[in-house]
């Protein structure tokens, strides 16, 4: 089980204080249902690492006032990064959700992992030397990969299209080039959990889609990351669709999502037509002047993402269905989606779901990374 999802560990412990969903030692007690004694025990486990401050008093129930649990906003931050298939983007991702000092540049990951490696350990080594010059602690970093990862061995598992990165150990190369403790997970995954904690944090389960040059889902069940057995949950890009026929996937298969509702699906139909259309940028920009190839394109992928999507809200039953990723930006898109789930969901399903596009745009991403690496420093460092 992963260091985030223990029941009662340390991490729990922080997650839940930083979210708001207790305030205090008892409330910790009641939450979790554990012994006040052990309890107690993580609380000062983080404190005296300075990750949760206790002071003040908060309202009595009944006996003595609790002293009231903050997360410590002093400094201490974790590298974040966010790569996409054509680019990278980096951060430093405070305990409180602050970022600061976020840049993006143009790169392939095509180009093999030893070149990626390299601008990521440069770029990420002088985003640390800025934070200390900031007299920020930098207490590790959190990488978000597009492609399948698993987390457990910090591993790439053959993504598609990118030649020379199965089985690439990501995270520990890296560890050992900026000398810190690194998180590996793949940038559905932290794309949701940036987006749950930054803008739907009341909420308990959703789906949030990520819909870029590839398709992604990160899964937030009963308020934490759900992973799968083996890092897989969430993978919707390679669900069989009917528009897809028997169009040949990357991943070996046919039929698959991506090959029709992708941007870079979506671009190559688009250069097809004489279209210029290398990027989700060119996509958004058709679709804003009121192209009518580029609309029908992204309105009928709306409605292939929708017809997959309705199957996972009908059979998971969340509070809400997130739309992130590039292609979020295109209205078409995110109102097919919307019908079709109003169409082929259960209307119990569906009375109060909330679908909508992602409130952090391309921020989300860098977020949760950051978020999720310091949430499991209390674990990496055996606290």
């Amino acid at each position: 089980m992963p260091p985030d999802e223990q029941s009662g560990s340390a991490a729990q412990v922080l997650e839940l204080v930083a979210n708001g969903t207790a305030a205090s030692r008892a409330d910790l007690v009641r939450e979790l249902g554990l012994a006040a004694s052990t309890v107690s025990a993580r609380v000062q486990e983080l404190v005296d690492a300075g990750l949760l401050t206790e002071s003040g008093e908060g309202a009595s129930r009944g006996g003595r006032r609790p002293r009231l649990l903050r997360v410590a906003d002093h400094g201490a931050v974790a590298l974040a990064a966010d790569l996409g298939s054509h680019h990278i983007r980096t951060g430093a991702v405070g305990l409180t959700g602050t970022a600061w000092d976020i840049e993006e540049c143009a790169f392939d990951l095509t180009a093999g992992p030893g070149p990626a490696l390299d601008v990521l350990a440069e770029r990420l080594t002088a985003l640390a030397d800025r934070q200390r010059a900031a007299g920020r602690t930098v207490r590790g970093a959190g990488i978000g990969f597009p492609g399948p990862v698993d987390t457990a061995d910090g591993r790439v598992i053959a993504p598609s299209r990118m030649p020379g990165w199965h089985l690439f150990a990501l995270r520990d190369r890296l560890a050992d080039r900026l000398g810190l403790p690194v998180l590996l997970d793949n940038d559905a995954n932290v794309l949701a959990l940036g987006e749950h904690r930054a803008a739907h944090p009341a909420l308990r389960h959703l789906v949030v889609v990520k819909a870029g040059r590839g398709i992604g889902a990160g899964i937030i069940s009963d308020g934490r990351l759900y992973r799968g057995a083996r890092g897989s949950a969430g993978d919707i890009s390679h669900v069989r669709v009917d528009e897809a026929a028997r169009l040949p996937c990357s991943c070996g298969n046919i039929g698959c999502l991506e090959t029709v509702a992708s941007g870079a699906a979506i671009a190559a139909a688009l250069r097809e037509q004489g279209f210029r259309a290398d990027s989700t940028t060119d996509i958004l920009r058709l679709v804003g002047n009121g192209e009518p190839h580029a609309t029908t394109l992204v309105r009928q992928a709306g409605r292939d993402i929708g017809a997959v999507l309705a199957v996972v809200v009908n059979f998971f039953n969340p509070e809400a269905v997130i739309l992130g990723g590039a292609l979020s930006g295109a209205e078409p898109l995110v109102a097919a989606v919307r019908g079709m789930l109003y169409e082929r969901c259960l209307p119990m399903a569906t009375g109060e779901l909330v679908i909508k596009a992602a409130a952090r745009g391309p921020d989300a991403g860098l977020l949760g990374a950051g978020h999720a690496a310091l949430r499991e420093l209390p674990t990496v460092h055996g606290k």
